[in-house]
């Protein structure tokens, strides 16, 4: 319980609530800390999601990596290792009682000093891990959330103390049951690593073709090691992490309207028009301007 008697889950909805006011994501003055809100239950959204801790405080959520949904609430936080596209739906929220979540993202360098700063060497290993994980929440981690967002009451607190609570917040995701594949995401040498080197090429020149044998280069593996081990990272192939990435920023340039389908399509790296919509509408469920005008029509509502 916190000190002035309503529990953490209590006192964050009411922090968040104060600094989200309308449905969206909002920055929060404390770097790298964002919160969520939203009053209906909205469609899936797609991007790529960074290295990060995200927490529902009030509501529930599912994430699709892949194929595989990841599903979490009040009790539980996501943990993502690596730059991953993925699909997102709030599942339960209304007027009353908004959605409300925050994610603090971080980066591989922090988790290394935090691993410096304990004295822990960690050795490279050879066995990639998944990028992305559901726990259940443990009290300390709360606690030490609790802190961080408490500190947006007092601003003047927040260049000293934030970073110092910040690396409580991974020592402790480090000591947790997704620990090892964190730091073997971050530390040089390990298969996870070499993976997020791979996967940050693609990400660099998304709208460019590859050759996989220069990202087997990347990785400093074989062809068919760097398959299976991207695959162990992503649950996907680097081609469909790239499909992805592609069909994305095509429906983020599509709704901006700066101009028409075709375009678009060549414009992310399709070198067929009719291709590029047969694959939008796999995975969006209609034709780039239906699906367009659909996302429009519900936005305006």
């Amino acid at each position: 319980m916190s000190n002035n008697g309503y529990s953490e889950h209590e006192e964050l909805i009411g922090i968040i609530k104060g600094y989200s006011s309308t449905s969206g994501t909002h920055l929060t003055p404390i770097p790298s800390l964002f919160f969520s809100r939203q009053t209906r239950e909205i469609g899936p959204s797609h991007g790529v999601h960074t290295p990060s801790l995200c927490i529902v405080v009030q509501g529930l959520k599912e994430v699709f990596l892949s194929r595989e949904r990841y599903l979490y609430g009040p009790s539980d936080y996501l943990i993502t290792s690596i730059n991953v596209p993925i699909t997102g739906q709030v599942l339960i929220a209304s007027d009353t009682v908004p959605y409300l979540a925050l994610k603090l993202e971080f980066t591989p360098n922090q988790i290394l000093e935090v691993l410096t700063n304990a004295g822990i060497q960690p050795v490279a290993r050879n066995n990639a891990k998944r990028a992305m994980s559901v726990n259940k929440m443990e009290s300390a981690l709360l606690d030490a959330v609790l802190r961080l967002v408490q500190l947006l009451e007092t601003p003047n607190d927040i260049p000293v103390l934030a970073p110092l609570i910040k690396k409580e917040i991974l020592y402790r995701l480090l000591k947790g049951p997704f620990g090892m594949t964190l730091e073997q995401a971050a530390i040089d040498g390990s298969s996870t690593s070499h993976i997020r080197k791979v996967i940050d090429q693609i990400i660099k020149n998304y709208d460019s073709p590859f050759r996989v044998e220069d990202l087997a280069e990347i990785a400093n593996m074989s062809v068919s090691s760097l398959h299976r081990h991207f695959k162990d990272v992503t649950a996907m192939s680097p081609i469909q992490f790239q499909k992805k990435l592609r069909l994305q920023e095509a429906r983020r340039l599509l709704l901006s309207g700066s101009t028409d389908a075709s375009n678009v399509a060549f414009q992310v790296g399709y070198e067929s028009p009719s291709q590029f919509s047969r694959e939008y509408s796999r995975m969006f469920g209609f034709p780039p301007i239906e699906d367009i005008k659909r996302l429009k029509t519900a936005t305006n509502r």
